[in-house]
């Protein structure tokens, strides 16, 4: 049975602040964790006053604190915006706190805009040095040896499972090599999904964390009672795309009876490519689409997507996606 997972954008709304945010989060993974959820991730993003899942791993402590057994991690962490060394110590920390439940997605984009690159330090070069980053990373979590003269306190030997995200041919051909799970981004950016699973399967190397090809993959998915309620929920993340398109990403606005009136045709046109790979509607109708992509895609994991307004509503969501795959 293929797994279900969860991407937590840690949304803030037009009703909730950055610490309401949080504490959904928390009160999310209590929640898809009785539900059969295997993890719940939090992704890095910068300058953008609608998530509040900047500082990640602080984000993901809070998180893990709330919850028992759902593994939660970084989905993920943009490694060339920090040292590895730096990483190590927060996540190896991590991992001493919530032992057995703490994953560390790595992506190479830097999650911003220029501004807020050029506020980070981020060195233009940086994302070259990436496959370097990771490698480097995942020594410093591995137990030290006798010599080693710089140690990730407490990091070493913590061994936090690595995965690589991506949403080109690059991440595939990066997680096939070092014999890491794969993450694929088809949640926003579908084009490019079929060839990456080809490439990662297909040249996979054995490694000490994982002996086959494990791929997760990033699906948008929102349910309600009826496919109606659902189309209308799902309007908060067609407005989110919008907005973005016309560079005034804020918070997240409550849904709308009719999506037309909002954005142009082109506009459109640009959100329905980003979101090809979505599934909106009620139990019966999330339970066909997904059981078609898993087909399609033979993914080991699903990571669900169920961007919402309201809480309830979300967690309802959340909840209808479990019962659907389960029946």
């Amino acid at each position: 049975m293929t797994a279900l997972s969860l991407l937590e954008l840690v949304r803030v709304t037009q009703d909730t602040d950055a610490r309401m945010a949080l504490d959904n989060a928390r009160d999310l993974a209590s929640h898809a964790e009785k539900w059969g959820y295997k993890r719940i991730w939090v992704a890095e993003h910068h300058n953008m006053v609608g998530i509040a899942s900047a500082a990640t791993s602080i984000a993901i402590a809070h998180i893990a604190s709330g919850s028992r057994t759902i593994r939660v991690g970084a989905g993920g962490i943009m490694l060339p915006n920090h040292a590895p060394y730096i990483i190590a110590e927060q996540f190896g920390t991590l991992e001493r706190l919530y032992p057995g439940r703490i994953d560390l997605g790595l992506g190479r984009a830097p999650g911003t805009d220029q501004i807020a690159v050029r506020a980070m330090r981020r060195s233009a070069s940086a994302s070259e040095q990436f496959p370097q980053d990771v490698q480097e990373l995942q020594a410093f979590l591995a137990p030290a040896a006798p010599d080693q003269r710089i140690i990730a306190v407490p990091a070493a030997g913590t061994n936090v499972p690595l995965w690589i995200l991506g949403s080109s041919n690059f991440g595939a051909t990066l997680a096939a090599e070092l014999g890491l799970p794969y993450s694929f981004a088809s949640h926003f950016a579908p084009d490019m999904l079929r060839p990456a699973l080809d490439i990662y399967r297909s040249r996979f190397k054995p490694s000490k964390q994982l002996d086959r090809p494990y791929a997760m993959i990033g699906i948008n998915v929102i349910a309600a009672d009826t496919d109606h309620e659902a189309k209308r929920l799902a309007t908060t993340q067609q407005m989110s795309f919008a907005d973005m398109f016309r560079a005034r990403q804020g918070v997240s606005k409550p849904p709308i009876d009719d999506i037309e009136t909002y954005w142009s045709p082109q506009e459109k046109a640009q959100a329905m490519r980003m979101l090809a790979r979505s599934v909106v509607g009620s139990a019966d109708t999330v339970r066909t689409g997904l059981q078609a992509f898993i087909a399609e895609t033979s993914a080991d994991e699903l990571m669900i997507v169920s961007d919402l307004y309201d809480h309830q509503a979300r967690l309802r969501s959340v909840e209808l996606i479990a019962e659907a795959m389960k029946s």
